[in-house]
């Protein structure tokens, strides 16, 4: 199973994402699901770093993907924009592959902020 989760801060703004874990339908290198949301998930880092200049650690490794967002730069429209997108486009990959994709949100409204971060690299 792959989970991703979508990370909002106390104001309601997008301040990191993380995915877990792997699809398992088909080999290594092969699988169209754990491919789609690998794609979106580093498109919207790629827009996130180089575009808006909001990434302010991430940590990669195999099946794991975490990205934390600067603070200073969470509410900048391009921001909104880039995670919006993505969280949408994985929503839809979800929705395809229940059983294999969970999307998760977490925000300190819901009661279950995960909003800590573990070994990141600086960007």
């Amino acid at each position: 199973m792959l989970e991703v989760t979508f990370y909002r801060d106390a104001a309601s703004r997008p301040s990191g994402f993380c995915a877990r874990g792997h699809v398992e339908l088909a080999e290594h290198g092969q699988d169209i699901v754990c491919a789609a949301i690998s794609g979106i998930l580093q498109a919207a880092r790629l827009g996130l770093e180089q575009y808006a200049d909001a990434v302010r650690r991430v940590h990669q490794e195999s099946g794991e993907l975490e990205l934390e967002l600067r603070e200073e730069r969470r509410e900048a429209e391009s921001v909104s924009a880039i995670v919006a997108a993505a969280e949408l486009a994985v929503e839809q990959v979800a929705r395809q592959y229940p059983e294999h994709v969970r999307l998760k949100r977490v925000s300190p409204q819901a009661g279950i902020y995960g909003g800590k971060h573990k070994e990141f690299e600086d960007v």
